[in-house]
């Protein structure tokens, strides 16, 4: 199944959100480059597409229902950009996207919840959602 390329770094947030929703894992994986990471407070909890695949399929092991996040401009330099999103539970969430040759941007870092609203800072109880 082919999947829309993020044309612009939040893009990225956009459709991690409906790719979750929908259950599609893989749609997920392909938002991140093949040496991407996954940080959840000050844990890394995946390196790698394989270790990706893996988080992003217990991630969606309870089928969430997430809500669109409120979205902070992207801060763009050159072929990367800082992207940062509010959760609809308060967190904030920061990502590290890097526009491709073909033009498309995936994730580098994903960090899903640099500030933990019940912690403040940071948090490995939190989940994206």
């Amino acid at each position: 199944m082919a999947h829309e390329p993020a044309k612009d770094p939040n893009d990225l947030e956009r459709f991690f959100v409906e790719r979750a929703n929908a259950g599609d894992v893989e749609g997920l994986v392909a938002l991140y480059e093949p040496n991407a990471m996954i940080v959840d407070g000050d844990t890394v909890v995946a390196i790698g597409l394989q270790q990706i695949r893996e988080f992003l399929v217990r991630f969606l092991a309870d089928s969430p229902q997430l809500d669109p996040s409120s979205q902070a401009a992207a801060l763009c330099s050159g072929d990367l950009a800082l992207t940062s999103s509010r959760l609809s539970n308060g967190d904030i969430t920061a990502e590290i996207a890097r526009r491709q040759p073909d033009g498309r941007w995936l994730w580098v870092v994903d960090q899903f919840a640099l500030v933990n609203q019940q912690l403040r800072w940071p948090s490995t109880a939190s989940r994206r959602s």
